[in-house]
């Protein structure tokens, strides 16, 4: 609630009688003048605090309250408005009702407040409380639908559970905001975050945003018992197990933890869960209890190298720094493949999304959403979307989704209604103006092609691991994933060339000694979250094993 006036006295009084009676719901700011107001309500418009009532007196210097309340309605539209006036300047007061939409008068003075203050003020705070809806806490974010910059940013808020609301660039709302804080709505400039303290960040990227709401992207130590790479279930897993069992843990994520996994609308085969539970979820439960036992975590950070340094190991970051430790366990995990059809690749972030991309569930409503892939995260984002969009239509190249998805997933997809599967069916082209907006399919067998409208294409096509990062002491197999353990051992039981320590190498020890790799992204695994998770927690038992050695 905002009062202006610029008598100090009687701005103070009139503040103390609204603290009195809205004090404990509502927060009182006075003003001394129009400008200053305006200035006041700027602020707190940058800020994502809602404005239920603007009060100001009518005969002031500069500026009159009838202009004032004039220019706040172009800042806080939804705001009532009330000015302020002596019986004298009633009949001003009357023609500012049809002039600046006022929503009621109020002679001064009004003792008592009860009877002629208050009374009024209830009136008008229930109608503005029935029909605005409460802001959300947390960040404002400006930003376009078909923005990949935009689309990145999202998906990082979600997947870390920090309140968050979205305005598109295109809506009133976000010309609003974006004029009050003296920033353009061009391409280079989005998305724009409006933090809680007023700052902005326009162009903004997951790491700036972490650095600029405070949380760690640099390791607070020089030496960690055990260094883990990747936030997914494999390195939750293995973060848990390490710090409870005492081992100073430090946990490098390139985005935010969940991995893959995160993004999964809903697991319903993971032990404990009878009636399933997202990924974000499952995400967000592991990395609070990692973060209990101790775990520190670094957000936004890449690894860029592992390296051998002596008897420990140094992993090697995206700033130039590096972290040296005893151990490493490597839990990167897979990214989702992309697509080759001509047109797909431009229309990236777009409208072509990598993954369930579960924020964009709003935007598919009434809609006809396309899902590619045949396993179970492809069936989990087609009944998740099917609640959301009028159709969802699976597309799979094969002849069968019983071939790769549990059986589980095809019958719910079998019973719900609006959910059409396409066999033997492939994309062979994409085309839009600045998104998508037509898909080219072609049906296998008889080889008919036809063009489809849609503007929400979600690809699960399988997953190639992240290690090419890693140096050429790292022994993968033909499609990088990384060899451990026995499988490291040639045809006469030899270990791999550099191997430096008398024995073999462990179960998921990699070609580096004290190097271990857990999850999908160590071949022969098997891609499923309780694996990971198992598997996690076995490469802390073996870096026991290798601390115990040294």
């Amino acid at each position: 609630m905002l009062c202006v006036d610029d008598d100090p006295g009687v701005v103070r009084a009139v503040a103390r009688d609204l603290r009195r009676r809205y004090g404990h719901s509502h927060r009182v700011v006075r003003a001394d003048s129009g400008r200053e107001g305006l200035r006041a309500l700027e602020e707190l418009v940058v800020r994502n605090q809602p404005v239920a009532v603007v009060m100001a007196d009518h005969r002031m210097p500069s500026m009159t309250g009838v202009e004032f309340l004039e220019e706040a309605m172009d800042v806080v539209p939804a705001a009532k408005r009330v000015l302020l006036t002596a019986y004298a300047d009633t009949d001003a007061a009357i023609r500012a009702i049809n002039e600046v939409d006022l929503d009621r008068y109020l002679l001064k003075p009004w003792d008592p407040p009860e009877e002629r203050l208050y009374p009024p003020l209830d009136e008008l705070l229930a109608d503005w409380q029935a029909a605005t809806r409460p802001a959300a806490a947390g960040l404002s974010v400006v930003g376009h639908q078909w923005s990949a910059q935009t689309q990145e940013l999202k998906e990082f808020l979600a997947r870390t559970s920090l309140p968050y609301r979205y305005v598109d660039v295109r809506s009133a709302e976000a010309q609003r905001l974006l004029r009050i804080a003296g920033l353009d709505d061009g391409p280079d400039a989005l998305p724009v975050v409006f933090l809680p303290d007023g700052g902005t960040v326009p162009a903004c990227r997951p790491r700036e945003l972490v650095q600029r709401l405070g949380f760690p992207t640099t390791a607070a130590a020089p030496f960690y018992d055990v260094v883990i790479v990747g936030g997914g279930p494999a390195g939750l897993g293995a973060s848990v197990y390490a710090a409870s069992e005492g081992l100073r843990t430090l946990l490098v994520e390139r985005s935010t933890t969940g991995g893959q996994a995160g993004q999964s609308s809903r697991i319903e085969n993971y032990l404990g869960f009878p009636k399933g539970v997202s990924g974000n979820e499952l995400a967000q439960r592991a990395r609070d209890q990692a973060l209990r036992f101790g775990v520190e975590v670094v957000k936004t950070v890449e690894c860029v190298g592992v390296e051998a340094a002596g008897d420990g190991r140094r992993v090697r970051l995206d700033d130039g720094s590096a972290v040296a430790c005893h151990a490493v366990v490597l839990a990167t995990g897979v990214t989702y493949s992309a697509l080759a059809a001509p047109g797909l690749a431009e229309f990236t972030g777009r409208g072509v999304y990598q993954g369930a991309a579960a924020h964009e569930a709003a935007n598919c409503a009434g809609k006809v959403v396309h899902v590619v892939g045949a396993a179970n995260s492809a069936g989990q984002a087609a009944l998740f979307f099917s609640q959301h969009a009028s159709e969802v239509v699976v597309l799979v190249r094969g002849d069968s989704l019983r071939r790769s998805m549990s059986e589980y997933l095809v019958a719910r997809i079998e019973a719900t209604p609006n959910i059409r599967v396409r066999l033997r069916t492939e994309i062979t082209g994409a085309s839009g103006d600045g998104h998508l907006q037509r898909l080219s399919l072609c049906e296998r067998a008889t080889g008919r092609e036809e063009v489809v409208d849609t503007e929400h294409l979600f690809v699960f096509i399988g997953a190639a691991p992240r290690t090419d990062w890693l140096g050429e002491a790292f022994v993968r197999d033909a499609k990088g994933f990384l060899v451990t353990g026995p499988d490291l051992l040639d045809e006469r039981g030899r270990p791999p060339a550099g191997w430096d320590v008398p024995r073999d190498p462990y179960l998921l020890e990699s070609s580096v000694p004290g190097v271990f790799v857990a999850g999908d992204a160590r071949a022969a695994s098997i891609k499923r979250v309780a694996s990971a998770v198992g598997e996690g927690a076995l490469a802390v038992n073996l870096v026991h094993r290798y601390l115990e050695g040294l």
